[in-house]
């Protein structure tokens, strides 16, 4: 039993240590190790809060979801690769077993029939089926009454998935670092009623929406609901819909990443609900070229050559962003664009400052709102809309 832990120990502390850049988890918690073939989400059930679920490299056919507090999940970097099962469902079979063989027909007797006994309920489908049958690969899912809390996912891919590459609901504390969420259908990386969040260091390319996607629900109608001090920092957003979406939130920092070759770079996005969208900053982001085209939804109007976009939020902060080459002939284009709502909401009492704007079309400044209590200042650009705001 001695050299099987030892060598447990090793191998452990040898994964940890290709190129993760991690601490070994603290004394008294697991780590379980996944290898090409196995089940992630095996190790997940059997982890307990505080445990780390080792992935090596390779391809996962599978989607996993996470309900333990404190677990972390983590990959070898962009080698390990999460993918749609084979055949996955867009919707869970009534059964979670799939197609039901016919019944046979009953044997001829001249004895009447007992009756039949009544059919065992079914077994509730596995949340890891749920996941894949919504078509995401990895969930975290709290609940309205309870929060899942301190979760982390890093060092790993989440590609081809048709809705979302990371989804997670009711999350306190959500962690994610280094993931790479690539060609999936809405969102590459998305969180609904979280807070505290931490997204640093992601990549999402080519999704179908937002390559982060931040909001209070997609549900329901309510008011914005204060994040807590999520932060959005040092992500690679290029080929989405929008880069980042944040919906309805307020208490929210996007700082120091990289938009480009985006329909729309950075959305801040709010409504007619109470207590309005807001408090938001934005601040030494680089955004540039996002000129992808993207066409009109129900929701929204075609989106092409738009840096930041502010429609319907109020006290937030645009300052000491980058801001260039975003042409389109969209009502949203432009480098900075104010946006009175699609509902009618106005945007009030944000500051715009300190920004470096060149070439955006049809202007590095735009303000189509008629909103109270908006400032420009100190801004190096060479047109805007109205003129003036230079």
């Amino acid at each position: 039993m001695k050299k099987c832990h030892i060598a447990y120990l090793a191998c452990t502390a040898a994964l940890l240590g290709m190129g993760l850049g991690a601490a070994a988890p603290d004394a008294g918690h697991r780590v379980h190790i996944v290898h090409p073939g196995e089940s992630i989400q095996k190790a997940v059930d059997a982890a307990r809060p505080g445990d780390t679920v080792l992935v090596a490299a390779g391809t996962y056919r599978q989607s996993v979801d996470i309900s333990t507090p404190g677990l972390t999940l983590r990959g070898m970097g962009r080698g390990t690769v999460l993918r749609p099962a084979a055949g996955t469902a867009t919707t869970a079979p009534a059964t979670g077993t799939g197609t039901a063989k016919p019944a046979p027909e009953p044997a001829k007797s001249s004895k009447p029939a007992k009756p039949a006994k009544p059919a065992k309920a079914p077994k509730p489908a596995r949340s890891a089926s749920s996941c894949a049958a919504s078509g995401n690969g990895i969930c975290v899912t709290g609940t309205k009454d309870h929060n899942v809390d301190g979760v982390t996912l890093a060092s790993l891919t989440v590609t081809g998935f048709t809705k979302n590459g990371v989804y997670a609901t009711d999350a306190d504390g959500l962690t994610v670092r280094r993931v790479t969420a690539v060609k999936n259908g809405v969102w590459g990386i998305a969180t609904e009623r979280s807070l505290h969040g931490e997204f640093r260091d992601n990549t999402a390319r080519d999704n179908g929406d937002a390559g982060l996607f931040l909001a209070n629900s997609v549900k329901e109608e309510m008011g914005a609901t204060d994040t807590d001090g999520t932060v959005v920092e040092h992500n690679r957003l290029t080929g989405n819909r929008i880069g980042v979406t944040v919906r309805r939130l307020r208490n929210l920092t996007v700082a120091d990443n990289l938009l480009t070759d985006n329909c729309a770079a950075v959305f801040v996005v709010g409504d007619e609900n109470k207590p309005k969208a807001g408090f938001v900053t934005v601040t030494e982001n680089r955004i540039e070229h996002n000129n992808k085209s993207c066409p009109k939804t129900a929701r929204l109007d075609a989106l092409q050559g738009s840096g930041i976009v502010l429609t319907g939020a109020e006290d937030s902060v645009i300052t000491r962003n980058v801001i260039k080459d975003n042409a389109g002939k969209s009502p949203l284009s432009g480098g900075i664009v104010l946006f009175k709502s699609f509902v009618g909401t106005t945007s009030d009492r944000n500051r715009i400052s300190d920004n470096l704007l060149r070439d955006n079309s049809p202007a590095d400044l735009v303000n189509t709102d008629t909103g109270k209590g908006n400032a420009f200042e100190g801004n190096d650009c060479r047109s805007s809309k109205p003129a003036g705001l230079c």
